[in-house]
């Protein structure tokens, strides 16, 4: 296998030029997340089915014509499991990649698994096992090793061999565009910053809160993501979640009683104990009109266990039709989201004005009328 390392502006804009005339071009990255908050970047890797290259971002300053090619709504890209790869390039050059061919949800609408591996993948369609010993490896060091680019390298060269016979399968079933749809739809939810506001909103046990305790979670909430974000430090190295639904709880007064917390690390009160006792004081004072409305649990509203498995019969019976995995169509989580926007319970994806997944795109076209039809028999409390 060959393939060229590139490390300056001029090389990279020579393979992109080249690359927009490309049908589709498949594309990978490689970056470390340990404590930080967001990705980051070590190695992009890209294939346009003649040269192979791997693109070291620590050494480029213009990403222009990688932007470009990225966005040309004429190559499509080819990635696999995109999730992480799109939060990568947002996060690091503020761009999303379209349209997308993503093979593993490809793979799912051919009826191949419903979350698929990239080795298994290859191995289902080339029976070429693929090395995955570097994938813990640290791709912000330099230099990287033969073997670690070697591995890179090998994520896009089958990956863009078994686009095509992909992509024929899926055009034959004319299910090309739900994959573009799909992966529309991911990256606007990966573009989309939910409000520091309603972070509080996706805490564990938060409906357990009295209305004053819930606010100081809000607060509480509201303040680690911030300083995640302004840090770049993952959310439970700022605090641990479950520490701050019991600061919440007992709203301690002083030191001493934060340190006696259950679960909480004298690093955590140490460094933060200014902070999180000032929150709580600040709470102390505020008038009951600012707390927030108590959480509705979705288990509690009325009919919800029967409207659920409803919905989940119906997703099962179209999914048999179509020869796909419930699981692709109508997952547990997709049906809460929607029972949730139907009740217009308190929930973060209506916040970020985004419409449940079961009514829009594809599946609204598989699902809508049904889904409408049970949901009419259950108005909620």
């Amino acid at each position: 296998m060959q393939y060229t390392l590139i490390t300056s502006d001029q090389a990279l804009a020579s393979f992109c030029t080249k690359a927009q005339n490309a049908a589709a071009v498949a594309v990978d990255t490689e970056f470390v997340r340990t404590r930080t908050l967001y990705p980051k970047l070590g190695l992009i890797q890209l294939y346009d089915g003649e040269d192979l290259v791997l693109v070291d971002p620590l050494s480029i300053e213009n990403f222009s014509p990688l932007v470009d090619l990225l966005t040309n709504p004429s190559v499509i890209k080819v990635l696999h499991s995109c999730s992480e790869d799109l939060e990568t390039f947002w996060q690091s050059l503020a761009v999303i990649p379209a349209p997308i061919y993503d093979t593993q949800f490809a793979a799912c609408l051919l009826n191949m698994g419903a979350t698929l591996g990239y080795a298994a993948l290859i191995d289902k369609m080339l029976e070429i096992k693929v090395d995955k010993g570097e994938s813990r490896t640290d791709w912000i060091a330099r230099p990287l090793t033969k073997q670690q680019l070697h591995y890179a390298a090998n994520d896009v060269l089958y990956l863009h061999q078994v686009y095509s016979t992909l992509k024929k399968q899926t055009d034959e079933l004319d299910r090309t565009e739900w994959i573009f749809h799909e992966m529309a739809q991911l990256a606007k939810k990966k573009t989309i910053a939910p409000p520091a506001e309603l972070a509080y909103l996706g805490f564990k046990n938060n409906w357990k809160l009295e209305p004053k305790a819930l606010y100081v979670l809000k607060l509480l909430a509201k303040w680690r993501l911030e300083q995640a974000r302004a840090r770049d430090l993952a959310l439970n190295f700022v605090v641990r979640e479950s520490n701050l639904v019991e600061i919440a709880r007992l709203q301690p007064t002083h030191k001493g009683a934060l340190f006696a917390i259950d679960g909480m690390s004298p690093q955590e009160a140490r460094i933060h104990g200014e902070a999180l006792l000032s929150i709580v004081e600040e709470a102390q004072h505020a008038p009951e009109e600012v707390y927030p409305q108590p959480i509705d649990r979705l288990m509690e509203q009325k009919g919800f266990k029967k409207v659920a498995a409803e919905i989940r019969a119906y997703c099962q019976q179209k999914a048999a039709e179509l020869a796909i995995p419930v699981e692709v169509l109508g997952s547990k989580k997709q049906i809460q989201q929607l029972l949730k926007w139907h009740w217009k319970l308190q929930d973060e994806l209506s916040a970020m004005g985004l419409m449940p997944d079961l009514i829009i795109g594809w599946r609204a076209t598989v699902l809508q009328d049904g889904v409408e039809q049970i949901l009419s028999r259950y108005p909620g409390n």
